[in-house]
């Protein structure tokens, strides 16, 4: 029997400043209903307040599915407007701004709005049974969280239309050949390797981290002229902190070096 009472959206903190983030409505395939979209926004708000926290991951629980995206059964009852926040948006995530890297261990078929919830992140781990695809054009719907432009940026472009038009999913192996995930890893060993590709970025200076995921995420939205500007105050940014010092401090005294995150 499903524990009716546990928490849908569960925060674990793991070793190395990683916190686990996982949408826990296994026997709803982890659709986003308003408990999700409320606990997602709530994740945001802990992770960003938390110095401790470098890199989130994001998954679903159980097997069947990352996510099946909008409760139907919510929406047909007239809560619909409960599937998303004001910050948000759908799931209380896909809009919502985030300074740290998100990863996505994606357990399942991502469909519709999970694959919206999947692009939202900034990398994407996967095993080989997951799934891509946007259906909403089979059902006479838009994919309005994102996925209509967010694809046409992690696919060729041909592919996401194709994608798009037809609603049709692409899978897993060939998310990964045309570079839209990571990593596939075999489903034991999901979550394995999510924590190895965060472990690769933990390593890092966090503060330069984040500043450099800014300007990156912006890349495709602004001109040449407005990305040397974020650059320059991504720069003066990481160059007012105390991990400035440390990194060419490391590397003279031949030492890894003591990141703070301040």
């Amino acid at each position: 029997m499903t524990d009716t009472t546990a928490p849908a959206v569960l925060i674990e903190r793991l070793p190395d400043h990683v916190a686990l983030v996982t949408i826990n409505r296994p026997e709803a395939r982890n659709a986003v209903n308003g408990d999700v979209a409320r606990g997602l926004h709530a994740a945001i708000d802990d992770t960003e307040a938390d110095d401790d926290v470098w890199v989130v991951i994001l998954t679903g629980a159980g097997s069947d599915a990352f996510s099946a995206g909008a409760d139907l059964k919510a929406v047909s009852t007239g809560r619909g407007n409960e599937l998303r926040t004001e910050r948000g948006g759908f799931a209380g995530f896909v809009h919502s701004p985030r300074s740290k890297p998100w990863i996505a261990a994606i357990n399942g078929p991502a469909l519709a709005g999970g694959c919206e919830i999947a692009l939202a992140c900034d990398l994407r781990v996967a095993v080989p049974q997951a799934r891509f695809g946007l259906p909403e054009v089979k059902r006479g719907l838009v994919a309005s969280a994102g996925g209509l432009y967010r694809l046409p940026r992690a696919l060729p472009q041909a592919v996401a239309l194709e994608m798009i038009l037809t609603g049709e999913p692409i899978p897993a192996e060939r998310a990964l050949q045309l570079g839209m995930i990571n990593v596939l890893a075999e489903r034991e060993g999901l979550l394995a390797a999510a924590q190895a590709l965060a472990a690769r970025i933990t390593v890092n200076a966090p503060v330069a981290v984040r500043q450099s995921l800014g300007v990156a995420k912006s890349a495709l939205d602004l001109t040449d002229a407005e990305l040397q500007g974020l650059s320059a105050k991504a720069q003066s940014a990481v160059m007012a902190s105390e991990d400035f010092k440390e990194g060419p401090r490391a590397f003279i005294e031949k030492r890894a070096p003591r990141w703070t995150g301040r």
